[in-house]
């Protein structure tokens, strides 16, 4: 039988079947080394085949699907969910930082495989004057490279509500580091998903894991559609009106780093939006835009056209092959 992973705890996988079942199944040792370097070779949002004693036999291909390196085997991923319409990254700009090497390396690994991102600026009513400035520069920065950005406090409720459009219907994917308050969100936005919740620490302004596994969660139809299942774990489908229907989030556990899997060299540049826009006038074709003369890249760099910090993103990542190993501080 055919069925959606909608959860995975890293020991099982809770299975919602085409005909409305929910089965919590395992996957075959064999199965995890058919050439899939993945400490998850089955991943939140996959389609699967599950047999009579509910294992899982068949995965469908995917779309697409957000990965990154596994953090403690460099030569192996770790997949945070496949076929997603779009990708949530919750960042902060204090409380904790949220540094824009994260969020440039989750954004051209999202490009990598077509996952449109939008960002979401939470804890605008914990921000001084200065942290309100610096979010302003942040967010213009990164309009101007072509993503969306939102701000928002999950806390007072300030914006959220302006979010459920853009969720509506689709497969989204909320990620971030801990403590930047994604169970606060979707406690907004799912009021019976009752996601944990934990304190930043304030010795090192740092979160705290409260989300261990990952987990697809069923929102709730907008107002003006009705009643239905509030929480895709608590509610039973209701067929033709159930489970998904007005979309579904995909939480995952807060991750402190992104290290990136598979991308070479040569394809960075096109995962930076404005660094390929200029690339297309450098003197040599396969300009690697760190030293070559006529590099229009380091002109734009200089003349600030190009932020910094993303050329440091963008070096930073070309690294990665060098070095071959995932740096925890990123």
């Amino acid at each position: 039988m055919k069925g959606l992973v909608i959860k995975n705890t890293g020991s099982w996988y809770t299975v919602l079947t085409d005909d409305g079942q929910l089965l919590d199944c395992k996957v075959k040792g064999n199965f995890r080394i058919k050439g899939i370097r993945s400490t998850n070779p089955v991943a939140v949002g996959d389609r699967v085949t599950v047999n009579d004693e509910n294992w899982i036999t068949e995965i469908e291909d995917r779309r697409n699907y957000i990965i990154r390196k596994s953090i403690n085997l460099s030569k192996q991923s770790h997949i945070l969910a496949a076929n997603v319409d779009q990708a949530l990254l919750v960042v902060t700009v204090a409380k904790p930082e949220t540094s824009t090497t994260f969020i440039d390396r989750f954004l051209a690994s999202a490009e990598a495989y077509r996952v449109p991102v939008i960002l979401i600026f939470n804890k605008v009513d914990m921000l001084n004057d200065d942290e309100r400035h610096y979010q302003q520069m942040m967010m213009e920065l990164y309009e101007t490279v072509g993503y969306e950005c939102r701000a928002i406090s999950a806390e007072t409720g300030e914006g959220v509500e302006e979010l459920r459009p853009l969720l509506d219907g689709k497969i989204t994917l909320l990620s971030g580091n801990s403590g930047v308050g994604k169970s606060t969100l979707i406690n907004r936005l799912v009021p019976h998903a009752n996601q944990r919740t934990a304190e930043i620490s304030d010795a090192h302004q740092t979160g705290m894991h409260t989300t261990t596994f990952s987990e697809m969660i069923s929102l709730p139809p907008a107002p003006s559609k009705g009643k239905g299942s509030l929480n895709g774990l608590e509610s039973p489908p209701l067929l033709g009106g159930g489970w998904g229907e007005a979309g579904w989030l995909i939480d995952t556990p807060g991750i402190k780093g992104f290290g990136t899997f598979d991308i070479e060299r040569e394809e960075l540049t096109s995962y930076f939006k404005e660094i390929f826009e200029f690339s297309k006038q450098c003197r040599f074709s396969d300009c690697t835009h760190t030293h070559e003369p006529g590099c229009a890249v380091l002109k734009a760099v200089e003349d600030h056209y190009i932020a910094q910090s993303r050329y440091q993103s963008y070096l930073s990542m070309l690294d990665d092959k060098d070095e071959n190993k995932y740096r925890e501080a990123y």
